[in-house]
């Protein structure tokens, strides 16, 4: 159905448009924009309508930029726009599917500033976005020498790799990892690095295609056309050209009358009959808009679901899981425990004693990767029959902050060990983890992993880094989680949700608190080591907000 429209209501200011836009265009040969295009351009500013102030142009060669961080920050808050792992439930699997908006609609019609204007609306912090700009076909080379003359019509749904498009979107609905190709308007082919993105909340897609596929339709739980006036669209397309792509005018029309306009009368504007609503106006039509984010709304609170209460009643008088391996409770390490536990031990001490713990945890830990039989030969020119690591590479994974305390010991004892680092926060409105930021080495899928924390309780935060290594495709069987302390319901957890996860640590408690507090616990692993200010009730870093 089609929105109300906005009577007088003003633009709502958006932030800048992000990197992704309509169907490319290359400019024909290298001439230099002149003087008489420049005043061309903006005699046509003066033409458009307004739509909010403080707007940058848009100015972008590829469909996306690979360095600049996936953030959107607004006046409320910052938005993840790469999104993070959906929630995984106590089962390890999919607790909840990703909600997909389909934005469709003409060349310049504005569905990205529609896009950002949703999102802001919103005010969810983690969203997908992903443009059909990313989704070109790569050109053979007949195509490309159409395309640097203005030949080759880029808005045909020949033009786009649907295939890929499909696979993509359906692995972040499901809350997996995919990879985005860039797409390089200026070579008209993929550029050799791609995108990582994961699944989220909220995935926005958008596209002059985005419902010409009847797969791709099945996909997209709301669907939105922006239908803007074909005159406001060409404006804006000139603008585009002439100001940012050094273009001239008659070169711009041309294209817009042989290949822009008969694609949007064949192929676009009828899709618009399959549209759950139509926003006219685009970027103007603030009630629409806020029709649409109050619809959204209302889908994503039926999905929600509180992660660590599910997994708290969960598995409960269950033994201990064979994949479980405690370090032997000899008198030293007892003594070790009872210093770093008591709360009176100064930072120092607490230091010096988690250290040697780590050592002896992961020298244990060690123990458990795979070696084979080998034969060397002595300095008295005799054979040894022993053995060797019989996997590639080892690499460590830490969950910040405290799982970084563990490296060193690591570095110690594994030469040349890779390691990476995952950021998981504790939500302080929700209490549910959530994935901030990742940094992991090439090809760790070949890798035994050794995923690094101090303190375990309701390991929710540690099964979602485990989802993580599992998402960039490392064996399940390869990956060792290491905690110096764990309680009995966290050990339960990762154990079922991931049966093939070994699981090592120096100590295991038997309960949590309602407030899912290790007891009797360590305290806040990361305040003590680290020294800085403790929660008021002493909290185990796992909850207290940046491990898991």
């Amino acid at each position: 159905m089609a929105a109300p429209p906005a009577s007088a209501d003003a633009p709502r200011p958006a932030p800048p448009p992000l990197a992704a836009g309509d169907a490319p265009d290359r400019p024909e040969g290298k001439n230099e924009t002149t003087c008489e295009d420049r005043s061309n351009a903006e005699s046509l500013d003066r033409l458009l309508p307004p739509v909010g102030t403080g707007r940058s142009p848009r100015k972008r060669t590829t469909s996306q930029c690979k360095s600049e961080p996936p953030l959107l920050r607004t006046s409320k808050r910052t938005i993840y726009t790469a999104g993070r792992p959906p929630w995984y439930n106590e089962h390890g699997t999919q607790s909840k599917e990703a909600f997909a908006i389909g934005l469709g609609g003409g060349s310049a019609s504005g569905k990205t500033t529609v896009a950002r204007m949703i999102i802001e609306a919103l005010d969810v912090p983690w969203v997908v976005l992903l443009s059909m700009d990313s989704f070109y076909k790569v050109l053979t080379r007949q195509q490309q020498e159409q395309a640097a003359h203005n030949n080759f019509n880029f808005d045909h749904p020949d033009a786009f790799d649907f295939d890929l498009i499909i696979s993509t979107l359906k692995k972040l609905k499901q809350g997996k990892s995919v990879k985005v190709p860039i797409y390089d308007f200026t070579t008209h082919s993929r550029k050799k690095d791609w995108k990582t993105l994961y699944g989220a909340n909220v995935i926005i897609f958008e596209g002059i295609m985005a419902f010409a596929d009847k797969t791709l339709l099945e996909l997209l739980d709301m669907k939105i056309f922006v239908d803007t006036d074909s005159d406001i669209r060409l404006v804006r397309r000139l603008r585009r050209d002439i100001s940012e792509r050094g273009r001239d005018i008659e070169g711009v029309i041309k294209q817009y009358n042989k290949f822009v306009k008969p694609a949007f009368d064949q192929y676009i504007q009828p899709t618009m009959r399959v549209a759950d609503i139509v926003v006219p106006r685009g970027s103007g039509n603030t009630v629409a808009i806020d029709l649409i984010v109050q619809h959204v709304h209302s889908q994503l609170e039926e999905r929600e679901l509180s992660v660590r209460a599910a997994l708290a009643s969960a598995h409960q008088c269950h033994p201990l899981p064979r994949t479980l391996s405690v370090l032997k409770s000899t008198p030293q390490v007892r003594g070790m425990h009872t210093i770093i536990r008591d709360r009176e031990t100064s930072r120092d001490e607490f230091i010096f004693y988690s250290k040697r713990l780590m050592r002896l945890l992961i020298e244990h830990a060690l123990s458990f990767l795979p070696f084979q039989d080998c034969v060397v030969q002595t300095p008295q020119g005799q054979d040894y029959a022993g053995k060797c690591y019989a996997g590639k590479q080892i690499t460590g994974v830490s969950i910040l902050r405290a799982g970084e305390t563990m490296e060193p010991a690591l570095r110690a004892v594994c030469k040349d060990v890779r390691i990476g680092t995952i950021l998981i926060q504790t939500n302080q409105l929700t209490g549910e983890p959530e994935l901030h930021y990742l940094r992991l080495p090439k090809d760790i899928s070949d890798d035994h992993v050794i995923l690094m924390d101090c303190t375990v309780s309701t390991g929710a935060a540690a099964m979602m880094a485990v989802r993580v290594l599992l998402d960039h495709d490392v064996p399940e069987d390869k990956i060792f989680l290491l905690s110096l302390l764990m309680a009995e319901m966290g050990v339960h957890s990762v154990a079922y949700a991931f049966p093939r996860v070994r699981i090592i640590t120096t100590a295991v408690d038997k309960r949590v608190n309602d407030l899912f507090r290790i007891i009797p616990g360590i305290g806040n692993f990361g305040d003590r080591y680290f020294g800085t200010d403790a929660v008021p009730d002493g909290s185990d870093d796992e909850e207290g907000g940046s491990t898991g």
